[in-house]
């Protein structure tokens, strides 16, 4: 389900339509390591007339701290901005890494990474509009005979599908800190993977049924808590059913292990990332430092809401209590204060056998900054 809602309008602006794929001389103008993958519909660069606001489809979830943006109160700078609303979210990521059907969208990290290695014409900001820590969430069976993550060896694990970024952040939690070797784990998936280029390990299987029943019915010996996992059922393009998943939590000291490991790393797990397509950044490299002020300014203003009356929801409750461990800011944006955090998933991603090559930061993130 979706809904558009124009901020601003633009009138009478000429759009020419300029295709950013062919070269000047009708060459494909993608280099061998860029060439976009199967089923990527080739969008129209759209420019626009002198003294015009470019116009720039953007699907980004309802945050508190993104409101601003959606409805407008807080403009970006130069663009015409027509919001995209995709219900859930992850529907957007889908059509993102598949169709490059948005200008600006938000994504899960981990999904991005991996169709950035495989050659998506996209590239991310360092705007992170979720965060969470991930010691927690791994569910076991109380007659499953494990005690530690290391007992997770040998046995098979439900996980929505391999890339869900929670799924990710949580092996490497258990990976980084618990002696966990995530490759002699079954891990078993009902979903398929946004990035349809990705090739799986040999020790991921697809399941013939919910798992959320496998799990209640003995075949899963653990599964990841929530929509990533067991606590859900149905698929992301339709929405999902929340089920029943009430199973022990691997890590009950969870809350104490995740203050102490931010402390040691500085690692602290991201999600919603926003990423921008290369033809709008090629030709108005403005856009990425108009839209990180934008993002970076409606992010501010909420959180000195939230200070001054305290917090109104659970999503401000959830950030309210991050401040404990991460300070005052639960929502860094920038490069160099998610630094460790890029470098960590980046890693694990690979690791993980999620990516076909290491990348670095620049590879990854175009620094507002610079612009």
């Amino acid at each position: 389900m979706e809904r558009a809602l124009k901020v601003s309008r633009c009138v009478g602006c000429d759009r020419p339509s300029v295709n950013a794929s062919v070269g000047a001389n009708g060459d494909d103008a993608w280099s061998d390591d860029r060439r976009p993958f199967p089923g990527y519909r080739q969008n129209p660069r759209r420019g626009t007339l002198a003294g015009k606001k470019v116009p720039l489809k953007i699907a980004v979830a309802e945050h508190p701290h993104t409101s601003a943006i959606r409805d407008g109160s807080i403009p970006i700078e130069g663009v015409e901005a027509e919001i995209i609303t995709v219900k859930p979210q992850i529907g957007a990521f889908r059509r993102m890494v598949r169709d490059v059907e948005f200008d600006v969208c938000e994504i899960a990290p981990t999904t991005y990474i991996i169709a950035r290695a495989y050659g998506a014409p996209f590239k991310a900001l360092p705007i992170f509009v979720v965060r969470r820590f991930h010691h927690s969430g791994m569910l076991i069976r109380p007659d499953a005979g494990i005690v530690t993550a290391k007992d997770l060896e040998g046995k098979k694990v439900g996980v929505r599908a391999y890339s869900v970024t929670t799924g990710v952040w949580l092996r490497q939690a258990l990976m980084d800190d618990c002696g966990l070797d995530a490759s002699k784990v079954t891990w078993v998936v009902d979903d398929e993977e946004h990035v349809r280029e990705l090739k799986l390990p040999g020790n991921v299987i697809h399941a013939d049924r919910p798992l959320a029943d496998m799990m209640a019915d003995g075949e899963l010996s653990a599964g990841v808590e929530g929509a990533a996992g067991i606590g859900r059922t149905g698929a992301p393009t339709g929405g999902w059913q929340e089920v029943e998943a009430d199973y022990p939590d691997l890590l009950p000291n969870a809350a104490e292990l995740e203050a102490d490991y931010f402390r040691r790393t500085g690692v602290y797990p991201m999600h919603g990332t926003i990423v921008v397509k290369d033809s709008v950044l090629e030709e108005h490299p403005w856009v990425a430092q108009s839209l990180y002020k934008a993002f970076k300014q409606a992010k501010d203003e909420w959180l000195e809401r939230v200070r001054a009356n305290g917090p109104q929801n659970a999503t401000e409750k959830k950030y309210v209590k991050l401040t404990e461990i991460v300070g005052p800011d639960p929502l860094p944006y920038g490069i160099e204060a998610n630094r460790p955090t890029i470098e960590a998933l980046e890693r694990t991603a690979f690791a993980q056998g999620l990516t076909p090559k290491r990348m670095s930061i620049d590879d990854l993130f175009v620094d507002p900054d610079k612009q």
